[in-house]
């Protein structure tokens, strides 16, 4: 395993799993993915294709702010992350039941 593809496989950290995330993913054909905050749109294209076995047709990311939360008295923070909006070429498409 070339250091290239080890670095990929890290990209991907989790999918997201919402109510939003699946009504894209019936209509739109994308799929949401939870990635890491320096991932770049090309990185996390290539991590999927190599990971799946499919065809990307476009990337979308955007960062999500943490949410201020209390904890009894004390104010916390919750961490700053990124997802990554993955749109699937026609006739792709992953089960993350089998995959």
């Amino acid at each position: 395993m070339s250091t290239n593809l080890y670095q990929l496989t890290r990209v991907l950290e989790a999918p997201v799993i919402s109510e939003k995330s699946t009504v894209a993913a019936e209509k739109d054909k994308q799929i949401v993915f939870k990635v890491q905050r320096s991932a770049t749109k090309k990185q996390v294209k290539s991590a999927v294709e190599a990971m799946f076995n499919v065809e990307v047709d476009a990337v979308r990311v955007l960062n999500v702010k943490g949410k201020q939360k209390r904890f009894g008295r004390s104010l916390g923070q919750r961490s700053d992350w990124k997802k990554a909006y993955v749109k699937l070429k026609a006739g792709h498409d992953i089960e993350f039941a089998t995959a």
